[in-house]
């Protein structure tokens, strides 16, 4: 028999390992796909910002498409982001921007912006953002236009996204969270809950 364990404590560090290495890959092909055409972008750029092997990549994900199907999906980060009720959402999703952008050097949302540069994979992240994202913000809110509020809402997002992300913007970026939150979850709430207190 060989030295190697198979018990589920000796497997458990492996599999956390993989979880963070899938994570890591995913992250970087966002990154990637943020700020350039998705034809531009290579296996081995995607391998040397996560800090893995080209190779990898495939074993975990198949092929680039594959890769970036799972990268053009909103699913999970609309989950985040629209976890919470829906009159505390504004300071929610401020909150998660910034702090997803600022901390953890990744964005819920920007990767929207450069749709145009991705040809055919452009029309499925449109696709994806509308269904995942504004609609199933849409199903949330009441009153009249509902729909018009949740793309307005959007809106605000991604232009503070552009702002801290893109432009680098030295005062917001100088500027702590939570100060950004009190200041700009109020224009993001008016959206969702108009008329509110």
């Amino acid at each position: 028999m060989s030295g190697v364990s198979t018990s589920p404590t000796a497997a458990a560090p492996a599999r956390r390992d993989a979880e963070a290495t899938k994570a890591a890959i995913l992250r970087a092909a966002r990154h990637l796909l943020a700020r350039h055409a998705h034809a531009d972008i290579t296996l081995k750029a995607v391998a040397e910002r996560a800090g893995v092997s080209a190779p990898l990549i495939l074993k975990y994900f198949g092929n680039k498409d594959a890769l970036f199907a799972r990268v053009m999906s909103f699913e999970a980060d609309a989950d985040a982001l629209l976890d919470a009720p829906t009159a505390e959402l504004g300071r929610h999703m401020v909150r998660h921007v910034l702090v997803s952008q600022s901390r953890q050097g990744a964005d819920p949302l920007l990767r929207i912006v450069f749709a145009p540069l991705h040809g055919e994979q452009g029309d499925i992240l449109r696709a994806n953002f509308r269904t995942q994202v504004t609609e199933r913000l849409t199903a949330r809110l009441d009153g009249p236009d509902a729909g018009l509020r949740a793309e307005l809402a959007v809106a605000a997002l991604l232009g503070l996204g552009v702002i801290y992300g893109i432009v680098r913007g030295t005062q917001v970026r100088a500027t702590d969270v939570d100060d950004i939150v009190a200041r700009y979850a109020p224009l993001v709430q008016a959206h969702l809950t108009p008329g509110a207190d």
